[in-house]
């Protein structure tokens, strides 16, 4: 008797305590969605955050990422974020997407994410990383995310906008660099993207075709098991041309059967397919 009585009590305070979680989570949970749809509650989380950050920060200088990140929320619209660097290796704390390049004092790239008007505001952690390349399948549910490359220049402790770049996706950014394209000896942005979909990944290039202060041109690469596409210096101008790769797949085969060469057309502002001039691609 007394040992049915123990694990009579003994259930007893596990549903208890489990209803208690159950409804710290309902708590949690609309809190989340509240915040999601409410400008103010949603900036005076970010402003929150910033506090700590400056906070727990041993070293500031004019301009730094807690600056940008205070001037973004200041002056972009509600729901915008400075992203972070996907998780690697090399460190387990996420690194906010910044670049000061060193050759160019006093100007800064970053990836910007905008929420999408009239949707509920995105939360930064779901739209970076491998699995979040899957959001293009049920972006709503979770909000819709513009992404920007964006080059700032600081000034006096104030930041400016110089230009910024629209990034054609939704979910699933990874990492961004400076690259030098060799053959025509022009810089460009390589912004990588997961490409979970395809078990793979997409690159957003973007050229400094006309120098630093103008707006970039745009073109993409990718690869994955049964697609492919590389950089070419096709008709040796400024302006980057690509190989376009045709795939046989069998599903227990993949072959390579072709390369095709798209070339960037000034007056048409697309690229161009050489074999069939019908065919055509904005980036």
């Amino acid at each position: 008797m007394k040992l049915i009585t123990l694990a009579i009590s003994v259930l007893l305070i596990s549903v208890f305590f489990s209803c208690g979680d159950e409804k710290k989570e309902e708590v949690s949970h609309f809190n989340r969605e509240e915040t999601a749809y409410s400008a103010e509650k949603d900036a005076a989380i970010q402003k929150y955050n910033l506090e700590q950050q400056k906070k727990q920060a041993s070293e500031r200088f004019p301009c730094d990422t807690l600056s940008l990140k205070e001037f973004i929320l200041s002056y972009y619209p509600e729901g915008t974020y400075l992203v972070d660097f996907d998780k690697t290796l090399t460190y387990n704390v996420p690194k906010p997407a910044v670049i000061y390049p060193e050759d160019h004092p006093g100007y800064i790239f970053g990836v910007v994410a905008k929420s999408k008007s009239g949707e509920r505001f995105i939360e930064p952690k779901n739209i970076v990383g491998y699995n979040e390349s899957f959001i293009d399948l049920d972006s709503t549910k979770l909000g819709t995310a513009f992404f920007y490359l964006v080059l700032f220049h600081c000034n006096d402790n104030r930041f400016d906008i110089v230009w910024e770049s629209v990034i054609p996706s939704h979910g699933g950014f990874n990492t961004f660099s400076i690259k030098n394209w060799k053959a025509r000896n022009i810089p460009y942005i390589k912004v990588n993207f997961h490409y979970a979909q395809g078990i793979g990944h997409i690159d957003y290039n973007y050229f400094l075709v006309d120098g630093l202060t103008s707006k970039p041109h745009l073109m993409m690469t990718y690869k994955g098991i049964n697609f492919q596409r590389t950089i070419l210096n096709y008709n040796n101008d400024n302006y980057p041309d690509y190989y376009e790769y045709v795939y046989y797949d069998s599903g227990k085969r993949v072959e390579t059967l072709d390369s095709i060469p798209f070339v960037w057309s000034r007056s048409k502002l697309s690229y161009i397919n050489t074999r069939n001039s019908k065919q055509t691609r904005p980036y």
